[in-house]
C-alpha cells in the first residue's frame, strides 16, 4: 500500500471511528432504538438495574460452592437440579439436557525421585487451612490433569521453563535433549495443555507441571491464608485436552455425545495426551528441581524458590505413574427460555458454566451467582409486563472445565437451528473485584460501550465505561487490557470458555464479560472456596450485582432493539491493526503481499460507512417500519459474523472456522488474530500464508456484500 493510500484510509477510518466514539461516550442514544422505542427501553432498563441484590449472590455462592461439584459426580447433578429449581421458582420455562462424555478421574498418582539410594515421594495433597472450612471437605477429588495419558515411567528429569516451543530451542542450544526423559515445566507462559503436547513432540515420556511462587505465589503478594496468592502446597488442576484441535467430548468430535451415540476409541481420539501428566505444588517440585545438574537456567527461566535453577538432567531418576479410569459420565446443561413475543425464532443466549474442579467459589460460582440473578431479574420484569420481542435463552453449562464439553455438545446437537436463529452469545465465567473487562466480536464494540456508559460502578458512582478507560495505578499483570487509557476496545477472543463453540465454529457474534480477578490466586485448587472469595475478592458481592446489571441490560437491548446494534467500523480498524502486526513479524522468508487484503478492508470501510449513513437516515422511522422489512435487515446483520467463517477450517484444525479469531496452535487460550495468515508467517510457510490471505480476502468480501445489502434495505425505509 502506498503512503497516499494508507493516509487516505486512515483519514476515512478516523472519520468513521470519531462518530462512533462520540455517540458511545457523550450521547444518551442507544444504537438500534428510535425515539419512539427508546423511552420504553429506558424504563425497563432502570427497573432491571434496580433488581440485583448482593445478598442473593452470596446465598447462591454459599449453596453451590458449599461442596465440591466436579463434572460427572453426583454433586454436579445436585448443582444442576438446584439451578433448575431456582429458574422454575422464578417462573421461567427450564429444562435439563443430558449428555455423556469421557470425564476421567485418577485411579493412581505417584511421583518419586531417587538420588544416591534415597527416595523422595511427593505428597500430592493440599493440606487443610485453619479457619477455612472448605479446605477440609472430604468430597474433593485429588489433584490431576484431565486427559493425561496412562503411564508408568522412570527416567532422568529436565527442567523446561514454561514448556513452550521457544524453550526447547534454548535447551537444544545448550545441548540438552529431552527424548526419553521426563520434563518438569512451570505453569504460565501458555495454556497448560500446550506443555505436555510440546514435550511429547520432542520425545519426552512424561510431563510434570508445577506452580512456581514467582508466577502466582508469594513473589506476587502474600500467599493464602494471609493473602490472595497460591500457597506453597497449592496445586492447579486442569484439563490438558488438545483443545486447539477441537473442544468437547474427545470421543465424539462433530456430533453430540448423547446416550447410545457413536464413540471413538481412546486410541482414535487425537485430543488426548499420549504421555502421563501430573500437576504438583511448589513444595513437591522443590526437591525435584534442587537435584538437577546441568547448566544454570537462563535468568528468564528462574522462579522464586530459594535455590539455584538448573536445566538438568541430574544424577537421580524420577518415577511417574498415572492411571486414569477413563470413564464415561453424565453431564447436565440447564437451559431456561423466555419466548419472544414478536420474533420467537430470533434468539439471544447468555451462558456460564456451573461445574468446578473443586468448590469453585471464584471459578465459576462467582459468575453463576451473577447469572442466576440476571435470570431472576428478567423473570421479574416479565411479571411486571415486559415482553421481549426476541427469545432469550439462559444456559448453565456442565463440564466446561474438562474442555468446554457441555456447551460444545449442545452446539453440536442444535447446530442447524442455532445457525439459523442465534443472534449473539454472551458469556461470563468467574468475576472478581477489579475493573470491568470485555472481549468479543468487534461488531459489538459500540453496543458494549453504550451499556458500560449506562451502568454505574458500585464503588465510585462513575460509569463502568469511565472506570474501564481510567489509567491504572499499576499495570495489569497478565491478560489483555481493553485499550489504552481514554479509549475502550473489546479484546479479541481466543478460547478458554464457553463462547468458543458459538464464535469459533458457528460464527455467532459473541461477548465475554466480567470483572477482573486477583491474579492467579488459588485458581483450580482446593482453596478456591467461599472463605477465599469473601476475604480476597468481591467481598460484598457488589461487583457481582453490577455484572448482573450489565448482562441484564445487554439482553434487554438485544431482545427488543428494532434494528440490531451491529456496527462495523471497529472491525475495519481491528483488522488493519492485525495486518500491521503481521507485517512486522520477524523471520519471514519472503515479504507477504497483504495489499489484496487491505484493498478488501477499504471496501469494508466503505460498506460500514454506507450502513451507518442509512441507519442515521432511518433511525427516526424504525418503530413504524414494517416488521418483515426489519426482520430482513436484522437477518443480514446477525448473520454477518457467519460470513467470517469458511470450510474447511484452519490448517490442521478444521473445527476452527473463523478467519479473524482463533486460539493459537501453541498458545491455547490466548488469541491469534488473522490466525491462518499469522501462524503461516510465524512458521515461515509463505505458500500457506498466501492461501490464507486469499481466504481472508474472500470472507471480508462476503461480509462487505452482506453489509451493503443491509444498508440498501435500511435506506429503503
Amino acid at each position: 500500500m502506498s503512503s497516499v493510500q494508507r493516509n487516505t484510509l486512515l483519514a476515512l477510518m478516523a472519520t468513521a471511528l470519531g462518530a462512533t466514539v462520540y455517540s458511545a461516550s457523550t450521547s444518551t442514544a442507544i444504537r438500534g432504538f428510535d425515539t419512539a422505542s427508546l423511552a420504553a427501553e429506558r424504563k425497563w432498563e432502570k427497573a432491571a438495574q434496580a433488581l440485583p441484590e448482593p445478598a442473593r449472590l452470596r446465598r447462591t455462592m454459599e449453596k453451590i460452592a458449599g461442596q465440591a461439584h466436579l463434572a460427572g459426580t453426583p454433586q454436579s447433578k445436585e448443582t444442576a437440579d438446584y439451578l433448575l429449581a431456582q429458574l422454575r421458582e422464578y417462573g421461567l420455562e427450564a429444562h435439563l439436557e443430558r449428555y455423556e462424555a469421557l470425564l476421567p478421574q485418577p485411579k493412581t498418582r505417584a511421583l518419586e525421585m531417587t538420588v544416591g539410594g534415597k527416595t523422595f515421594s511427593a505428597k500430592l495433597a493440599e493440606p487443610a487451612v485453619e479457619g477455612d472450612k472448605g479446605s477440609t471437605d472430604s468430597g474433593m477429588i485429588p489433584s490431576f490433569n484431565a486427559y493425561s495419558g496412562d503411564g508408568d515411567v522412570t527416567a532422568p528429569l529436565v527442567y523446561v521453563n514454561y514448556g513452550v516451543p521457544a524453550d526447547y530451542d534454548t535447551l537444544k542450544a545448550k545441548g540438552i535433549d529431552v527424548k526419553g526423559k521426563i520434563v518438569i515445566a512451570r505453569y504460565g507462559g501458555s495454556w497448560r495443555g500446550i506443555k505436555p503436547k510440546v514435550a511429547a513432540e520432542h520425545g519426552a515420556v512424561g510431563c510434570i507441571i508445577y506452580s512456581d511462587p514467582r508466577d502466582d505465589g508469594y513473589f506476587q503478594g502474600d500467599s493464602f491464608p494471609k493473602g490472595a496468592f497460591r500457597p506453597l502446597d497449592g496445586v492447579q488442576r486442569g484439563s490438558v485436552m488438545d483443545m486447539v484441535l477441537y473442544p468437547g467430548d474427545p470421543l465424539s468430535p462433530g456430533w453430540a455425545s448423547e446416550e447410545g451415540a457413536k464413540r471413538l476409541s481412546l486410541a482414535e481420539a487425537i485430543t488426548l495426551m499420549k504421555i502421563p501428566v501430573l500437576p504438583i505444588s511448589a513444595n513437591d517440585a522443590r526437591p525435584l528441581l534442587e537435584n538437577l545438574d546441568g547448566p544454570v537456567a537462563p535468568e528468564a527461566w528462574r522462579g522464586a524458590l530459594p535455590m539455584t535453577y538448573h536445566m538438568g538432567p541430574g544424577t537421580g531418576s524420577v518415577h511417574l505413574k498415572i492411571v486414569m479410569d477413563n470413564a464415561t459420565r453424565p453431564l447436565y446443561d440447564v437451559i431456561a427460555t423466555i419466548p419472544g413475543s414478536e420474533s420467537p425464532d430470533q434468539w439471544i443466549m447468555f451462558g456460564n458454566h456451573h461445574d468446578a474442579w473443586v468448590h469453585g467459589a471464584d471459578d465459576p460460582v462467582s459468575g453463576v451467582s451473577a447469572q442466576l440473578e440476571t435470570a431472576r431479574t428478567l423473570a421479574q420484569l416479565t411479571r411486571q409486563g415486559w415482553k421481549p420481542k426476541r427469545t432469550i435463552m439462559i444456559a448453565f453449562w456442565d463440564a466446561e472445565e474438562y474442555g468446554l464439553i457441555g456447551s460444545t455438545e449442545f452446539m453440536e446437537k442444535h447446530a442447524d437451528e442455532l445457525n439459523q436463529k442465534l443472534i449473539a452469545y454472551i458469556n461470563s465465567d468467574s468475576t472478581g473485584s477489579g475493573r470491568i473487562s470485555a472481549g468479543g466480536s468487534h461488531s459489538l464494540e459500540t453496543f458494549v460501550k453504550e451499556i458500560l456508559r449506562d451502568v454505574k460502578d458500585p464503588k465510585s458512582e462513575k460509569s463502568l465505561l469511565e472506570t474501564a478507560i481510567a489509567p491504572r495505578e499499576t499495570p495489569r499483570r497478565g491478560g489483555a487490557d481493553n485499550g489504552t487509557p481514554g479509549e475502550f476496545h473489546l479484546t479479541p477472543l481466543g478460547s478458554g470458555s464457553d463462547y468458543t463453540p458459538f464464535l469459533q465454529h458457528l460464527g455467532v457474534a459473541a461477548l465475554n464479560i466480567g470483572f477482573e480477578g486477583e491474579g492467579g490466586g488459588v485458581y483450580h485448587s482446593n482453596y478456591d472456596d467461599i472463605y477465599w472469595y469473601t476475604h480476597f475478592s468481591d467481598k460484598d458481592f457488589t461487583r457481582g450485582a453490577a455484572l448482573a446489571q450489565v448482562t441484564a441490560t445487554a439482553v434487554l437491548r438485544l431482545a427488543n432493539a428494532p434494528v440490531l446494534p451491529f456496527e462495523f467500523s471497529r472491525v475495519v480498524a481491528s483488522v488493519n491493526t492485525y495486518l500491521d502486526e503481521i507485517e512486522k513479524l520477524p523471520n519471514q522468508k519472503t515479504k507477504l503481499d497483504l495489499l489484496p487484503v487491505r484493498t478488501e478492508v477499504r471496501r469494508l470501510l466503505k460498506s460500514s460507512a454506507e450502513l451507518d449513513k442509512a441507519y442515521g437516515a432511518a433511525s427516526a422511522k424504525l418503530s413504524g417500519a414494517q416488521a418483515r422489512k426489519l426482520a430482513a435487515i436484522n437477518q443480514l446483520l446477525f448473520q454477518s459474523e457467519r460470513k467470517l467463517t469458511l470450510d474447511p477450517g484452519l490448517p490442521g484444525r478444521p473445527w476452527f472456522r473463523h478467519r479473524i479469531y482463533a486460539p493459537g496452535m501453541y498458545t491455547g487460550y490466548a488469541v491469534k488474530t488473522l490466525p491462518g495468515i499469522r501462524e503461516a508467517v510465524e512458521l515461515n510457510q509463505p505458500g500457506e500464508a498466501v492461501e490464507q490471505a486469499r481466504q481472508v480476502v474472500q470472507v471480508l468480501g462476503t461480509l462487505s456484500s452482506q453489509i451493503e445489502q443491509a444498508a440498501k434495505l435500511l435506506g429503503a425505509l
